[in-house]
């Protein structure tokens, strides 16, 4: 059965089917002592909220917390290369995104930032056929979703580019939607990602947004 669970630094819980929010950066995007010190302070407060009641409801919390620190130094961070703010870098990778549209998933929102991408899909389309299935091993699950994507968008980036070697940093943040509140807080957190870093006033104005027409006129 494909995996709906793996640990490598950060926890992935990856459920067939479901709608996950996905950041990835380039390597080397964040100097490693942030890293460290982040990691570190985010896996003390894990360990101290053990057997506090409504633990796992503090754990998430505590990952968004996490989360909100390590992109704001994303956002902020003048180190590290910073290729897709070259346009022809982030079209590589907006061609790549759509590729996998309605075959792997159905994408709904994306931002490109300098150092990393934003993505919002929904997994659920490969389930549309899943009475057909001579296998569950049909099935590709978010992390190999992942290496196709960030596969795919290293060598047309480079080709853009005219440069060699591995592009993205290997793991990527992932968070699996789990309410239609959470689906539209986050719709709105990746398309104002360029509004918070002050790099225009409306999301609208940012040439690497995207949001699908159904959701363009929600307010965001």
């Amino acid at each position: 059965m494909p995996r709906t669970f793996y640990r490598a630094n950060l926890p992935h819980i990856q459920p067939l089917g479901a709608t996950f929010f996905v950041t990835f950066r380039l390597k080397n995007s964040l100097p490693k002592g942030v890293i460290e010190t982040l990691r570190g302070a985010y896996e003390q407060t894990i360990k101290s909220l053990k057997d506090k009641p409504g633990y796992l409801e503090l754990v998430r919390n505590e990952r968004k917390r996490f989360f909100a620190k390590y992109d704001d130094w994303l956002d902020k961070t003048a180190e590290g290369e910073h290729y897709l703010k070259q346009p022809a870098a982030a079209q590589a990778v907006k061609e790549q995104l759509h590729r996998f549209d309605g075959e792997l998933y159905n994408l709904i929102a994306y931002c490109i930032m300098s150092n990393h991408v934003h993505v919002l899909f929904d997994t659920s389309v490969q389930l549309k056929e899943a009475e057909d299935w001579d296998s569950p091993w049909q099935y590709v699950p978010l992390e190999r979703i992942m290496k196709r994507v960030k596969g795919a968008s290293s060598r047309y980036v480079n080709l853009a580019l005219d440069k060699t070697g591995t592009l993205w940093q290997r793991e990527s943040f992932d968070h699996y939607v789990r309410n239609e509140q959470e689906f539209h807080n986050i719709i709105f957190y990746i398309l104002n990602n360029p509004v918070s870093a002050g790099l225009v006033q409306k999301w609208e104005n940012y040439p690497n947004n995207f949001v699908v027409e159904a959701y363009r006129s929600g307010g965001f």
